[in-house]
C-alpha cells in the first residue's frame, strides 16, 4: 500500500496504436504514446492502480501508478577535470 502524499510516478495513454498519425515511423505506430508525469499520490493506492497526484505545478493528473519515489537515473558523463575549476580564478 503506497500511502497518500508519497511522490509517486504515474502513467497515462494518450494515443493507442490505433491512433497514431499515418505519418509517423512504423516502429513508432506500433506502441502508445503515452505520458508520465510526477506527483503526490492523492489517496492511498495500490502500484498499478488507477489513481490521482497532484503535480508541483498544482495540477491534477490521473493515472496509472507505476513507480513510488521516482528519481533520475540518468548522467552527464565522465567529470571532465579541466571543467572543475572554471570560475575559481585558478585556486583549489
Amino acid at each position: 500500500m503506497v500511502k497518500a502524499g508519497t511522490w509517486v510516478e504515474i502513467e497515462k495513454v494518450l494515443l493507442t496504436p490505433e491512433q497514431r498519425a499515418p505519418q509517423v515511423p512504423e516502429d513508432t505506430k506500433k506502441v502508445p504514446y503515452v505520458m508520465r508525469v510526477s506527483g503526490f499520490l492523492q489517496k492511498d493506492a495500490e502500484l498499478n492502480s488507477e489513481v490521482t497526484v497532484k503535480t508541483l505545478s498544482g495540477r491534477i493528473v490521473d493515472g496509472t501508478l507505476v513507480l513510488v519515489r521516482p528519481h533520475y537515473e540518468h548522467s552527464f558523463g565522465d567529470t571532465v577535470e579541466e571543467l572543475l575549476t572554471i570560475g575559481l580564478g585558478g585556486e583549489i
